[in-house]
């Protein structure tokens, strides 16, 4: 019988495309239509009007960067990722929405270098190239070895949770789905006979009810159970429409709520000894100079590294790495850098019972 935690590292949306695609070695089609910006080599110069000259190609490993240091050396059981990305070099723009994001499938190895177990597909960028777009993600990636959940060919591959064995006994079960809020199209929900994403309304009484129920029909008796949620805005740090959601969840048999979208961290809190990350942050991507939103400091970036009992799914302890995005590439934030983003989440998740404090160079979670 496992005796001993199961770790995870989980982290939030990681967009593999546009910028990212262009310094990668096999960079796709650049053209884009956004408003602004039409081709997707702007920002790289975006990227490097801040922070200096990136290489070009680089390797496939380079947009990690230290982050890949970090998960050797704490070898989780598990890695959960959101990724906010199609991964096509066909289809069509989708109309009507201004941002498309999409990596050429011969960049996959770049993904695979932070050998993730399961990538969320519920998110508002998954089918920007349309229903031919998701399938050759889809088909990339099964392709790859990589497993992905929260999006499929029909309904019923959309909203099958994925399971991970892990190396002793057990498994941990990984339910993704996304929000309206998030800005996913209602057209792009999965239906028994089309492709589309796992798409639940933001509801304890209807959304949450029908993921644990979901859930608690593959659940084994020693199971992890993970419900990866793609919710909210972009920016803020209010959590208020979310909060009975994932308490619900929690009360139907989740451990851990594992939510992203947002692009920066938001509040963190511990509801009947189970773990909720209402927004991981941007971990992976090309926003280097975009401006607008400086005030929320989203160059910076965090990984998260839980240990949940096994046998009740009780946390046990929050590890979080602080990094920092330069030259599209994660660094380890400065020790300046590390205080501001402490002091911030400690200062927004305290009225939910959690305290971020510093460990050295890392966070950790206190909560009562």
């Amino acid at each position: 019988m496992r005796t001993e935690p199961v770790t995870m590292f989980l982290c939030g949306d990681v967009m593999l495309g546009r910028g990212v695609d262009q310094i990668l070695p096999r960079p796709g089609d650049p053209t884009l239509e956004e408003y602004y910006v039409r081709d997707a080599r702007g920002y790289v110069e975006l990227a490097e009007r801040m922070n200096g000259p990136i290489p070009r190609p680089v390797n496939f490993d380079w947009p990690w960067g230290e982050a890949l240091s970090v998960l050797e050396d704490a070898a989780p059981d598990l890695r959960v990722l959101n990724l906010e990305t199609s991964v096509t070099d066909d289809g069509e723009f989708v109309p009507g929405k201004g941002i498309h994001y999409r990596m050429n499938p011969g960049n996959l190895p770049c993904l695979a270098a932070a050998r993730p177990d399961v990538c969320s597909l519920a998110n508002n960028h998954v089918m920007d190239f349309g229903v031919h777009g998701l399938e050759d993600t889809l088909d990339a990636l099964a392709s790859a070895g990589l497993r992905s959940a929260g999006a499929g060919r029909d309904a019923e591959e959309a909203r099958a949770p994925a399971a991970v064995d892990l190396e002793r006994d057990g498994r941990v079960v990984v339910a993704a789905f996304g929000t309206a809020s998030t800005g996913i199209p209602p057209g792009w929900a999965a239906h028994d006979d089309g492709p589309g994403v796992h798409l639940v309304p933001e509801n304890a009484r209807v959304g949450a009810a029908r993921v644990v129920a979901r859930v608690a029909e593959s659940r084994g008796p020693r199971d992890v159970v993970v419900a990866s949620v793609h919710w909210g805005s972009n920016w803020g740090y209010g959590v208020s429409d979310q909060r009975a959601m994932a308490h619900a969840l929690v009360d139907g048999g989740v451990d851990v709520v594992h939510g992203h979208s947002s692009h920066h961290p938001r509040p963190i809190e511990v509801y009947r000894d189970r773990l909720i990350l209402y927004g991981c942050g941007d971990f992976v991507n090309d926003y280097e100079g975009i401006q607008g939103y400086e005030d929320f400091r989203d160059d910076l970036r965090l990984m998260f590294l839980p240990s949940v009992d096994a046998g009740t799914g009780r946390l046990l302890a929050l590890r979080m790495v602080p990094l920092v995005s330069r030259g599209m590439r994660l660094d380890h934030a400065s020790r300046a850098d590390a205080r501001w983003l402490q002091g911030t989440l400690d200062d927004v998740s305290r009225d939910l019972g959690c305290r971020v404090v510093s460990e050295g160079d890392e966070f950790a979670l206190r909560w009562t």
